[in-house]
């Protein structure tokens, strides 16, 4: 796998390498192109979030329910 998209070589045939990237990278602007990579971020984010809630959750010790008496 390439290190970086500028050593990736379109691939003859993908619609998507030859024709879609160049037309979103020359039609959206800088300013858009970097909201939605950071809409990606805080998405993923937010399922970090719910994964955590969820292990601690489920890791969470349960508490004794009744009381400990002592009999004579």
């Amino acid at each position: 796998m390439p290190e970086n998209e500028a050593e990736a070589k379109p691939q003859a045939g993908c619609f998507f390498c030859t024709t879609a990237k160049p037309l979103m990278e020359h039609v959206w602007h800088e300013a858009t192109r970097e909201h939605f990579r950071n809409s990606r971020i805080e998405f993923l984010k937010g399922l970090r979030s719910l994964i955590d809630d969820r292990i601690a959750h489920l890791s969470r010790h349960d508490e004794p329910k009744g009381t400990h008496v002592t009999v004579e």
